[in-house]
């Protein structure tokens, strides 16, 4: 079979023929097949003899690829054993040699962060650096409509004239060619600290400090920006003890802002291997005790508890922070994290909890008529192998998030576009993509043929811009060049499980075995299990539309269950109608019962026989 040149060829060898249904589910209500997670039965058992646990967790690690060598430090990660030296990362001696000179000299500086999580908590735990050596930082967020991603001639010539002579780029920088060629003619400094994968030659700057860059053997790429900052500031605490200097309180403890560096590494869906697992496994322990003020507020405003898991940091914390650089001011979350002042972080918290609540206004209506137009297109051309929808007024900061919702809902590659008068001055898209289909090369290809203005990205996300016209030719060439996807299609459809539990076996001990195998996340999926023949009983609706019930197994046993925005979808309505089910989801704790209570997270279902 002739393959194309967007579909990944490393991803092929990963897509095996998807075998015999697990409880023969081949479509299940949210259209998944069903399938339990390959693992190697030997080094399952090898995992779990060398750990001294129980069989299910060297199942949970070995089905994650983890190998006898790493499982000590993935089953317990630490930064004893898992730091980088930070010399070790390209250019990062040359990084800590300018900054320290300017926190020394007093030279004004400034930080150009990125206007997402990772961007935020990567200025907030620069700037809390150099506020400990009594310097403030300029803080400069482009503005996502006006200006766009990362650094501009603009950017730089406004920091110029605030007085900035060395300026930091977090989350951004190492492909601004240009931008960073007009801050060398303006006599600037620019030191830059950022993760995306790079093309070409770095830019021309006094360091460019990227795990991701084509001559860094750091071994870090799976770093987020903050990860490369938290990082950073451990070189420059080094530095600074073999050349004898220290603010007057002595040097700041990086390990304060293990909060900052795990949020934006959760927020930014960085890979949980490596090094990545113990900013998550002690950063989270950090976020609990809620010292960061901004943070507290922001919980506090928001109604959001402190954060005691991935999911409380990524899906509550994070959509909050993120909602000024969608649809308000993009610099109000790296303000907020910095703040030392309590009254500035609760106003700052309210203002983004608003945003958030507009956001989520916003994100609806277009996800609602963003689902209708791919609808009707499949079932005109149900062979379609991604989906390519878009609409006047569709808010640039929000189409991102309508496309990961659309593509996990029709398992297709797929990108939402928006464009109006008070939008920018072009049509702008996001995408996301399936394992196995490049979007970052597919638009690239498009841009290059002409067919949009510009584009590309990675393989999973991607962006562009187009004008509105463009926008069916732009479907038809996406749609042409995913035909024969079909295998990365039906490996999209499948839902992995990790085991079978009954009702009853689902209690606290089993719960605190498999969060021991934590953290979970990008990378590391969180384990999904499967319940044969149960029935859902005492079901009633929650909130806006999930769904509380309990769920009666064969042998008489019950566990509680809820099931999220799932009321008024097919899942919800079997829910509802109490027949006999097969159900999967995942453990979790029962926060409203109390400790030790669990209960069953139910993310797809079908009828059992």
């Amino acid at each position: 079979m002739s393959r194309s040149p967007f579909i990944d060829p490393a991803d092929e060898l990963s897509i095996a023929d998807t075998g015999p249904a697990f409880l023969d589910v081949e479509n299940s209500l949210t259209g998944r097949k069903w399938r339990m997670r390959p693992v190697d039965d030997e080094r399952a058992t090898q995992l779990s003899r060398m750990l001294s646990k129980p069989d299910l967790i060297g199942r949970l690690l070995a089905g994650r690829g983890v190998t006898p060598d790493e499982a000590e430090t993935f089953f317990a990660p630490t930064l004893k054993a898992l730091f980088p030296d930070p010399s070790s990362f390209v250019d990062m001696d040359a990084a800590c040699e300018v900054i320290l000179d300017a926190l020394t000299s007093g030279r004004k500086c400034a930080v150009l962060a990125d206007y997402d999580v990772d961007g935020g908590t990567s200025a907030a735990i620069l700037t809390k650096y150099f506020r400990a050596w009594g310097q403030e930082l300029i803080l400069y967020v482009p503005d996502r409509l006006t200006e766009g991603y990362g650094p501009s001639d603009l950017a730089f010539e406004t920091l110029k004239d605030q007085g900035a002579e060395l300026i930091m780029t977090v989350d951004c920088g190492a492909a601004a060619v240009e931008a960073l060629e007009t801050a060398q003619g303006l006599g600037l400094d620019v030191v830059v600290l950022d993760h995306h994968l790079m093309q070409s030659a770095p830019p021309p700057a006094a360091a460019v400090v990227n795990p991701n860059r084509p001559d860094c053997n750091s071994g870090c790429g799976h770093l987020a920006a903050a990860g490369v900052v938290f990082v950073l500031t451990a070189g420059l605490n080094r530095l600074a003890r073999q050349r004898g200097v220290a603010p007057e309180n002595g040097l700041p403890d990086p390990m304060n802002w293990l909060d900052l560096c795990a949020l934006g590494t959760l927020c930014d869906m960085a890979p949980l291997k490596g090094v990545n697992r113990a900013f998550v496994n002690a950063g989270l322990k950090v976020l609990q005790r809620m010292d960061n003020i901004g943070l507290e507020a922001l919980s506090q405003v928001s109604g959001v508890e402190a954060p005691k898991s991935v999911y409380h940091a990524t899906f509550l914390l994070g959509p909050r922070l993120n909602a000024g650089g969608r649809i308000g001011d993009s610099w109000i979350a790296s303000k907020l994290l910095a703040s030392e002042d309590r009254k500035e972080a609760v106003a700052l918290a309210e203002r983004l909890q608003a945003l958030n609540e507009a956001r989520k206004e916003i994100e609806a209506e277009i996800l609602d008529e963003a689902t209708r137009i791919a609808e009707a297109r499949l079932i005109e051309k149900p062979e379609a192998g991604a989906i390519v929808v878009g609409g006047e007024d569709w808010h640039p900061g929000v189409i991102g998030i309508v496309a990961g919702r659309l593509k996990e809902k029709f398992h297709k590659p797929t990108v939402v576009i928006g464009w109006g008068d008070d939008l920018g001055p072009v049509a702008k898209g996001s995408g996301r993509s399936v394992q196995g289909v490049n979007l970052g090369n597919l638009i690239a290809a498009a841009s290059k043929e002409g067919v949009i203005l510009s584009g590309g990205g990675h393989a999973m996300a991607a962006g562009l811009s187009l004008k509105p016209e463009q926008l069916t030719g732009f479907r038809d060439f996406l749609e042409d060049a995913t035909a024969d996807a079909q295998a990365e299609l039906a490996e999209a459809r499948i839902l992995e499980l990790d085991g079978l539990l009954s009702p009853a076996a689902a209690d606290g001990e089993l719960l605190q075995s498999v969060e021991g195998a934590g953290p979970f996340g990008a990378g590391a999926p969180e384990p999904v299990f499967a319940m044969a023949n149960v029935r859902p009983h005492n079901v009633r609706r929650v909130g806006v539309d999930h769904l509380s019930f309990e769920i009666l197994g064969e042998d008489g046993g019950k566990l509680r269950a809820i099931a999220f925005r799932a009321a008024d979808v097919e899942l919800g309505q079997a829910i509802l109608g109490g027949q006999p089910m097969h159900l999967a989801g995942k453990l979790k704790a029962d926060e409203w019962r109390g400790a030790g209570k669990v209960q069953f997270e139910v993310s797809d279902g079908f009828f059992s026989k």
